[in-house]
């Protein structure tokens, strides 16, 4: 009994560290947030090593995290006081996916013109390489544009994610979902979004800004260095952009990939966010509230039962 009380204990004050660890950062976010914005020499100044360090840094730090994390809490917390507020920050996130969605999803177009041309060049005109634009043309072999292909269809998955789900065009199972009560399902959304999504960003966030970083600059930085080691590996730094294919001609424009990467995580917490809002609102609000403002694509009357499945 003795044992399982000091185990007990140990519990609770680990808990009790653990809260306080985060209520003190919340606090610490208004000071950091500010002091950033009132200093962009410090970390946008990238003539200077160790304002690029302080980007590298704190792209990847927890200071980061609380910083939108406490921004996630105030417009929750005015958004419950007004909901024409938060509907209006829903609006806003979704019509940002749904242009990036838009713009991107030609990426798609892009590759199938792309992918005819090499297939001419290769067995009509036998040409080992393709040579586009005037005056000072763009040059690569063959392999290196058929490389290439792969870029654009990361564009259209990273970019077009947010724009997927606001389509309603991801696929779910809704065994469960389906059975249940409008609020049951907010309800579900809400947990889904907080428990999922977020944490699912925030961890690709955090491997794909060092994995990004590592392949521009050199010394390579890690996701354990702090900014005082950050800011003496600066005296030896230098840029170091990835350019080395896969093939001996191939693309090598490969860190493009890892920049995408970074971006799908950016967007899929910020469409987290609007899905929690959005959520709560149609909870609050009632069955009449489900789908509101929600601006999506059709393709024609008499084409509604394949809306959402392309």
């Amino acid at each position: 009994m003795e044992q399982e009380s000091i185990g007990l204990g140990g519990a609770l004050l680990s808990m009790w560290d653990g809260l306080v660890w985060a209520l003190s950062n919340v606090a610490m976010a208004f000071y950091n947030f500010f002091y950033a914005v009132s200093h962009p020499g410090l970390w946008l100044d990238w003539s200077n090593k160790e304002a690029l360090s302080r980007f590298v840094y704190y792209g990847g730090s927890v200071e980061f995290f609380f910083v939108i994390f406490t921004t996630f809490l105030i417009i929750t917390a005015v958004g419950v006081w007004k909901n024409n507020f938060l509907w209006g920050c829903v609006r806003g996130l979704e019509a940002f996916a749904n242009a990036a969605g838009r713009f991107a999803a030609w990426a798609g177009l892009i590759m199938v013109l792309q992918q005819t041309v090499i297939v001419l060049m290769q067995r009509i005109f036998a040409r080992p390489d393709v040579v586009l634009g005037f005056g000072i043309p763009v040059g690569f072999d063959v392999s290196w544009w058929s490389e290439e292909l792969k870029l654009w269809n990361a564009i259209v998955v990273a970019m077009c994610v947010s724009y997927t789900f606001v389509q309603g065009g991801h696929v779910r199972v809704d065994l469960v979902y389906a059975a249940v009560s409008h609020r049951v399902q907010r309800v579900i959304d809400m947990v889904g979004s907080v428990i999922f999504m977020m944490p699912l960003a925030v961890i690709t966030w955090m491997y794909g800004w060092y994995f990004l970083w590592r392949h521009l600059i050199v010394p390579k930085p890690s996701a354990s260095d702090q900014l005082d080691r950050l800011l003496m590996k600066s005296r030896a730094l230098r840029w170091n952009v990835e350019t080395i294919g896969f093939s001996a001609n191939g693309f090598t424009g490969y860190f493009l990939f890892k920049i995408l990467l970074v971006t799908f995580a950016g967007m899929v917490f910020i469409h987290a966010c609007a899905f929690f809002w959005r959520s709560y609102l149609e909870y609050k609000e009632g069955p009449d509230s489900a789908g509101r403002f929600v601006d999506r694509d059709t393709l024609g009357e008499g084409e509604e039962a394949y809306e959402g499945t392309h």
